[in-house]
C-alpha cells in the first residue's frame, strides 16, 4: 500500500475528536499502532477503545500539550506501550476569534500557548525520544498542523493566524536541526483549508457573532468563493496528507509546509 505504516508507532495530540481522531483512524488502517493523546480523558479513552474494537492497535495517553512534564511522560508511555516512537503528529490546537479593537490578551496568550508552545514541546520531545541516544532511538517523522490561516489575511482570527504562522517557522527551524549529527527526524507541516467539523463550524458562528458576515452560511460561502477548487476541505483530505508525510513515500521531504486548501492560500 502506498503510504503504508505497518510497524510504526504514532503519537497524535488532540486526537480525541476531529482531525486528530481521523488521522489516527487513517494511520491505524495503514498498519500503525496509534496513541491518541488528549487532555480529554473520557473522549480519548472512548476513541481509542473504538479503534481497538475495529482491530487496530490503539491506546489513550493523557497529554496537556502546554506542559513540558506532560509531554515527557506521554512520549515515554508511548515508547513503553508501543515499543518505540516513529511519528509525532502535533495536531492539538484551539481558535478564539476576536476583532483587534476587542482583542482579549488572555485569549491570545491561551491560543499561543496551545498552538505554538504545544507544538514546540511536541517537537522537543519527539526529537528526544527519536534521536540515537533516546528511548526510541530510530529517528522518525514529525508532522505539525498549521493552517491556511497562516497564509491569508482573514479578519477576526489574528491570534490563530499568528500562531499558525509560527508553526510553519517552528517546522522549518526544526527541520534545520533534524539531520546528522542530530536525531535524524524529518519535520514537516500541513496547512489545511477550512474543514466543516466542530472547530470549523464554530469559526463560522464566530464570524457571524463578530458582525463580519450576516450569517454562518455566508461566512462559509465566502471561504468557498476564495477557494479555486470550489469546496471546503474534508478530514480525509487532511488525514491522507498526514499519512503521506509520515510515510516513506515522503522520505526526502523535510521542512515543507504542505498546503491542502484547494489553492485558497496560493
Amino acid at each position: 500500500m502506498t503510504g503504508a505504516m505497518t510497524g510504526r508507532s504514532v503519537l497524535i495530540s488532540g486526537a480525541a475528536r476531529g482531525l486528530g481522531l481521523r488521522a489516527a483512524q487513517v494511520l491505524a488502517a495503514r498498519g500503525a499502532s496509534v496513541a491518541l493523546a488528549d487532555i480529554d480523558e473520557g473522549g480519548g479513552q472512548a476513541a481509542a477503545a473504538a479503534l481497538v474494537e475495529q482491530g487496530a492497535t490503539a491506546t489513550f495517553v493523557r497529554l496537556d500539550v502546554t506542559d513540558d512534564a506532560s509531554w515527557a511522560a506521554a512520549t515515554e508511555t508511548v515508547v513503553s506501550a508501543h515499543g518505540g516512537l516513529d511519528v509525532v503528529v502535533n495536531n492539538a490546537g484551539i481558535e478564539i476569534s476576536d476583532l483587534f479593537v476587542d482583542l482579549d490578551p488572555d485569549n491570545m496568550r491561551r491560543v499561543l500557548n496551545v498552538n505554538v508552545v504545544g507544538t514546540a514541546l511536541g517537537i522537543k520531545h519527539g526529537f528526544r525520544a527519536m534521536q540515537p541516544a533516546g528511548s526510541a532511538g530510530n529517528g522518525g517523522t514529525i508532522v505539525n498542523i498549521s493552517s491556511v490561516a497562516a497564509t491569508i489575511a482573514f479578519p477576526g482570527i489574528a491570534a490563530y493566524s499568528a500562531s499558525k504562522s509560527a508553526v510553519i517557522r517552528l517546522t522549518k527551524l526544526a527541520a534545520a536541526e533534524s539531520g546528522a549529527p542530530g536525531p535524524g527526524v524529518r519535520v514537516n507541516a500541513i496547512c489545511p483549508g477550512l474543514v466543516p467539523n466542530v472547530m470549523g463550524g464554530q469559526l463560522a458562528v464566530d464570524m457571524e457573532r463578530l458582525g463580519l458576515f450576516p450569517s454562518t452560511d455566508e461566512a462559509v460561502g465566502a471561504v468557498i468563493s476564495l477557494t479555486p477548487s470550489g469546496r471546503l476541505a474534508t478530514e480525509d483530505d487532511i488525514a491522507n496528507g498526514v499519512a503521506f508525510l509520515a510515510s516513506d513515500d515522503a522520505a526526502f521531504i523535510n521542512g515543507v509546509a504542505l498546503s491542502i486548501d484547494g489553492a485558497m492560500g496560493m
